[in-house]
C-alpha cells in the first residue's frame, strides 16, 4: 500500500472539497478556489472532515497514481488555506528588479531589460531591489513561474552572479590562476 496514498487528508474549517464525475475535484477556501481533474481510476471519497483516496488494484501504475492523487489534493487544500511562495535572490553588480503594475522588469546585464508579466493567480512582490517573492494558491504555477524567472539568468559557479532560490546553495569553482 502506498504510504502517502493511504494517509487521510484533513479538511480545515472554512474549506470545502467537492468531487464531481470523472474525479473533478473542487477545493474552495479563504484564499480562493482550485479545480483539477484527477486520474479516473482512483476512488476519492469525502467523509466528514477528511478525504480518502483508494486504488482499484496493486499494479505499479496504480500504486504511483495513488500517492500522486493524494498529494495533489493535499496541495490544493494547503494552497487555498495558506498559499505558497518562493523566494528568489538576484546577485550581481547592477542586477536588479523593478515592479510596475503586473509587469516585473529585470536588469540582468543584457543590452535590454527583461520584462515578465504575472500570470493569472500569481503575484510577485519585491523586497528591496534584489529579492523577488512569487506568491499564489496553486503550488505548480508558483513553482513554474519562479523557475521561469530563474531561467532568465541562472547563477554561474565562479562569482555566483544570477538569479537563485533563497534556499539554493551554489557550488563554487576556483577561477583561473596566472602563469608563473
Amino acid at each position: 500500500m502506498s504510504r502517502i496514498g493511504r494517509m487521510p487528508i484533513a479538511i480545515p474549517a472554512g474549506v470545502t472539497v467537492e468531487v464531481a464525475e470523472n474525479n473533478k475535484v473542487t477545493v474552495k477556501g479563504p484564499k480562493g478556489t482550485l479545480e483539477r481533474v484527477l486520474p479516473a481510476e482512483m476512488t476519492i471519497t469525502v467523509e466528514g472532515a477528511t478525504v480518502h483516496v483508494a486504488r482499484p488494484n496493486d499494479l505499479k501504475k496504480m500504486k504511483s497514481l495513488h500517492g500522486l492523487t493524494r498529494s495533489l489534493i493535499h496541495n490544493m487544500v494547503v494552497g487555498v488555506t495558506e498559499g505558497y511562495q518562493k523566494r528568489l535572490e538576484i546577485n550581481g553588480v547592477g542586477y536588479r528588479a523593478a515592479k510596475a503594475g503586473k509587469v516585473l522588469t529585470l536588469s540582468l546585464g543584457f543590452s535590454h531589460p527583461v520584462e515578465m508579466t504575472d500570470p493569472e493567480g500569481i503575484e510577485t512582490v519585491l523586497e528591496g531591489q534584489n529579492v523577488i517573492i512569487v506568491k499564489g494558491i496553486d503550488k505548480e504555477k508558483v513553482g513554474q513561474f519562479a523557475a521561469d524567472i530563474r531561467d532568465k539568468k541562472r547563477p554561474e559557479p565562479y562569482k555566483g552572479k544570477g538569479i537563485k532560490y533563497a534556499d539554493e546553495v551554489i557550488r563554487r569553482k576556483v577561477g583561473k590562476t596566472g602563469k608563473k
